[in-house]
This record gives structure tokens, sequence and C-alpha cells, in this order.
């Protein structure tokens, strides 16, 4: 069988479990009543192309279903903005963009105990969107500069996600480029432009590592390329999160069943206690490698990955609560001090349960995608919530992954996270990445924050201006049509006095994946609380023609791979221009205007001028 076939294969075995739910088929059938009051204060705000809603947390909720009937009385559907998995928010506000202007709805929201279990509707209200040539409230971002607001917190800086990590080691070529050498270079750009810390990857113990095997019935371990794997890592600066899994086919009590192209295998172990002395084999060889106090403060043990997907894990769920007991209590048999979670859930699955088990939990780890990640707070207490897989689509080869609506998406979910999530990984740091087949040309859809070539796509750059932030969180407050809903801000102070205002407008909405002209908006930026004198104004964009590598490749014709001098004009253009203006403070204050079409990103930056 060729590798294309392997390919295929991988394909049609994914979509077929996907489309058809089976790969749901864990997940229980009706979803509960939750013992959560209807949100009070439901308000729908009228505006260009969209409606804003807001309403009263309630303690407890996890997040919110927005539904809308274009009756009072119902029927009431969730909103659907195509997201696919969870189709929730955390909080509001939210921005409904799928409705047709000049349209009457109705709207009524739920609060969530889990992902399962919903409670009652709030009271209905109506509300209504205006057309593209409609005149809005204009937008003011009002940032109060010399005010203090607390530690800036950064979550997407603890983790990142990557390609099974063996790939770090292939000589072979996607596209003509060499995938090792770009695939190393792409966690080495991830963690010294974005402060990336620590890396996350399937198949650490797959057969291409060769890990385990039995000599005559016997065990035998060889951690030669797992070194090989976590050197590297450390190399560039980076630390492992050691997802343990897949099965070894040696120990797999069904080798047949596998996922992916390189065909991880998804069986429970044929022997049990032989699982348990694997990982505490592994967990002794890293410590001993690399040191306990290296192993105990930088790294963390996850075990497996959503095998609440039966794509992901044969077994029954009891037997992988098995799985993770006994590879919990192995790790601490090395040393307490380790850390170890799961269950590295897809949609936001099993977290409840996760806390039930008779065995350590260091860290409670989930997935989401379409959606910024859900508030778990009330079921996860005091443990670290790491969401170890999140993006703007599950979907392989979706080309919202190369636009800039993803790029808006992201600063949205991080956004969110701020102050309340230890860690949101982007899923994943590069295009190189073969789960159902390598890449087939240049922009194809992928994962990568970095394309193959390590070009930056839209979504890159917005976690790079985000990392330009400051330290210190400023306060700000934005009024206007669609203010915190379509339109949101982050605002910071760096050490020197700098400020800098990122805003952005986006939707969660993937039918205005491409823009919408009635969405476009300007905002007045006013930085308040200046000393007299002139400052420096720099300006960065995301948008259709700024850092959007997509729209670079379309201009230059397009097509399935550059050639060789296409490639270096790609890389030569491979930067985010900045504008530079000198203004006067006047009043304690400078006031600047910004369009932002939908979608788009800008990051102005004010320092005194010297």
């Amino acid at each position: 069988m060729t590798v294309g076939d392997i390919a295929a294969q991988a394909r049609a075995q994914w979509v077929a479990m996907m489309g058809s739910g089976g790969a749901q088929d864990r997940a229980p059938g009706e979803p509960d009543a939750a013992d959560l009051p209807a949100p009070a204060g439901l308000t729908a705000i009228t505006g260009r192309g969209q409606v804003t809603l807001r309403w009263e947390p309630v303690e407890g909720a996890i997040g919110y279903a927005v539904h809308r009937a274009t009756a009072s009385t119902g029927p009431f559907t969730v909103v659907d903005h195509g997201g696919g998995d969870v189709l929730a928010v955390p909080h509001g506000p939210y921005a409904d963009t799928t409705v047709e202007p000049e349209r009457s709805y109705w709207y009524a929201v739920a609060p969530l105990a889990t992902v399962t279990a919903m409670g009652p509707l709030c009271t209905p209200v109506k509300g209504a969107a205006l057309g593209a040539a409609s005149d809005v409230a204009p937008l003011v971002l009002r940032v109060e500069a010399a005010a203090d607001a607390g530690p800036l917190s950064r979550p997407w800086r603890f983790m990142v996600g990557s390609e099974h990590l063996s790939h770090l080691l292939s000589t072979d070529r996607t596209g003509g480029r060499e995938i090792g050498p770009e695939l190393r270079a792409a966690l080495a750009r991830v963690h010294d432009e974005l402060g990336v810390e620590t890396v996350r990857a399937h198949g650490i113990l797959d057969d291409d590592l060769g890990v385990y095997r039995e000599v005559s019935g016997s065990p035998a371990y060889d951690f030669s390329g797992i070194d090989q794997v976590y050197d590297t890592v450390l190399a560039l600066g980076m630390r492992p999160i050691v997802e343990l899994g897949f099965m070894p086919r040696d120990l797999a009590s069904d080798p047949s069943r596998t996922v992916f192209t390189y065909r991880g295998i998804i069986s429970p172990p044929k022997d049990w206690d032989r699982w348990a002395a694997l990982v505490r084999a592994l967990v002794s060889h890293l410590v001993d490698r690399y040191g306990l106090d290296e192993v105990r403060d930088g790294w963390a043990f996850e075990v497996w990955n959503e095998a609440n997907l039966s794509v992901f894990w044969s077994g029954t769920p009891a037997e992988y609560w098995r799985l993770y007991e006994l590879a919990a209590r192995a790790v601490k048999d090395v040393d307490p001090g380790l850390r170890v979670g799961g269950p590295a859930t897809a949609a936001v699955g099993w977290v409840d349960r996760q806390l039930e088990v008779d065995a350590p939990v260091d860290f409670v780890s989930t997935h989401i995608y379409g959606s910024p990640p859900l508030d778990l707070r009330g079921i996860t207490g005091d443990r670290p919530l790491w969401w170890t897989e999140w993006g703007v689509t599950a979907t392989h080869g979706n080309e919202v992954n190369d636009t800039v609506f993803a790029a808006t998406f992201l600063l949205r979910g991080m956004r969110s996270a701020a102050g309340r999530i230890e860690s949101l990984a982007p899923w994943v740091a590069s295009d190189h990445f073969e789960e159902l087949g390598r890449p087939p040309r240049f922009l194809h859809g992928g994962f990568g924050l970095l394309t193959v070539g390590n070009l930056a796509k839209p979504k890159f750059w917005a976690l790079w201006l985000a990392q330009r932030l400051g330290d210190t969180a400023v306060p700000a407050r934005l009024s206007g049509d669609g203010a915190d809903s379509l339109v949101e801000t982050w605002t910071a102070r760096g050490a020197d006095g700098t400020v800098g205002a990122l805003v952005w407008n986006g939707t969660l909405d993937h039918s205005k994946r491409d823009g919408d002209k009635s969405l476009d908006r300007t905002v007045m930026i006013r930085f308040e609380g200046l000393t007299a004198g002139r400052y420096e104004a720099r300006q960065w964009r995301v948008d259709a023609d700024h850092g959007n590598v997509a729209a670079r490749w379309q201009s230059m014709g397009g097509g399935d791979w550059p050639s060789e001098a296409q490639w270096a004009e790609l890389a030569t253009n491979d930067v985010l221009p900045e504008t530079m203006s000198i203004v006067e403070a006047e009043g304690g204050a400078v006031e600047l205007t910004v369009d932002l079409p939908n979608p788009s990103i800008a990051y102005v930056e004010l320092k005194a001028a010297g």
C-alpha cells in the first residue's frame, strides 16, 4: 500500500467516524436538566448587521446556549454560528451576525452546568439587526494609560500543539521542504516570538520510536528514540507535555484498531500491569536523564487523547478510567511531585468524571473548537485547567484556518480566557502535520499557526501582536455599536511606559469568514491620563491586505506549491509592516482613528518621543 493509499484510507475512516456520529457514541443521550436559574437581565441591542445580547451571569454556569426564534412562543433553537463542537459561549455579550437585517427575532438564553446539562431559558426578548446603510453609534475606546489593572494574563504562552514529535526527526520532504528542520524551526519561532513554553503532541509511545516490544514474551524498553525527540525539544528552549499514548503494538489488545495515517493504535492494553510498568519505566527514565527538578517543575503527563471519541479509544469508558488510574499512580510512584492529569477529552466531555477517579489529578485538561473556552472553574475548583487543544475548527483542511477570521477568533478566545484559564493551547504550531496525510498544497487549510515554509498566517500575527502588549493591564472602556461583542480590545502598559491598544473586529459566525460590509467599523481610540508632550504612535494591522499570506499567495498566481523564487519572495515579505507618526498630547490625551473592516485587527502603541 502506498503512502497515498494509507492517507486516503485514514481520511475515509476519519470522515466515516466523525460524519456518522459514531465518534460521539460515548456521549450521553438526551441532555439533562441543570439545577440552575434562568439568566436575568437579557437585552437585545440593535446594531448594524448584528444583534448584541447581554445578560447577567449565573453562578455555577460553565457557559450559555443562545437560542433564537421567529416568534415569542418559539420554537427556540440554539444559534449555530458554524464552528461545530459545543454550541455554547462562556459569557456575554454575544453578537448574533447570522440574522437577516430588518427582520425581527426573539432571543432567550439558557445556562449550562455541564455540556449535557442545560438550565431553563430566560424570558424571551425581541431583537433585530439594521441594514448595511444604517447609521449607528460610533465606537470609542477610552484607555486609562496611567492606571494599573494588575498583571496581564497571557494564556497562549504555556502550551502549543504539534504533530507527533517523531516528525521532528523526519528527513522526508513536503512541498520541497525538509520536514524535520522546518518543524524544529516552527517550534523555535513560536517559542522565540510568541513566548510559548511547552509543546504537546500525540504518539510518543508509537512504534516509530521503538519504545516497547516483547522478546520471548517479556517486555523490553528502548527510550533512545524518545531521548532524541525530547533532547530536540529542550534544545529549542521548550519543554514537553508528555501525552501518554498511543498503545505500542506488542502491548495492544487489538493492534488492528488505529487512527491517522501514521496508524496510532487506539486499543486498551492486553496486560494492565505491563501498561503501568511501561509508564513507570518511561517516567523513571526521563527523571534519570533530565533531572528530577527539571521534570517536576517544567513537564507534565497527560493520559491519552480524546478517549470519549471512539475514533481515539476502542475500549470502554471504564477501561479508559482504569488506564488513567494506573498511569497516574505509576507517575506518582516515581515522584509524588510530578504532575499528571487528564482526561484530554473532546468537546468538554467527562470533565466532571475526571475528578471522581481513584487516582491523583494535578490538572484537568479538555478541548473545544469553534467557540471560546467555557468557564469550568465551578467544576474543577482550584485545580489548574488546561485547554490542551483549541482552535477555530476541528475540521482538517478547512480553509478558515488560513484566514483573518481565524486570527480574530484566536484573540477573542485568548481575551476571554485571560485571568480564568492557565493554558489555552492553539492546535497546532505548524502545517507540517500528517494526521490525515501530508499537506497536498501550500495553503490547504492546515491547522498551523505557520505554513509549510514557516510563513506566518494571520493567526500567528494575532498572537505576535498580543505578545507585544506590556506586562501591566490598563483599564479601558469601549462604547458604541458592537462594543465588546463584535469589536473587542486588550490594553496594557510596558515597563518603559509604552501603552498598547489591541483592537479587533470579528465574529464567531463562519458564514462571515470572508467579511461583511455591514459589520465594518471605525474606532476612535482615546489615550487618557498622559503627560504633556510629543508621542510616537505606531500601528500594525492584520486584514485582507496586511499579514495575510493567503492573499499574498493569490496575488502571485497561487497554485499548489511555490517555486524556489516564490518561496524567497514570500519569505522576504513575511513581516508585519508598521506605520509611525508623531502626535501631541492635548489636555492629557491623544486621539487616533482606526478603520476596522470585518474581520481585521489593529494594534496601536503609544510611546513618549525622545
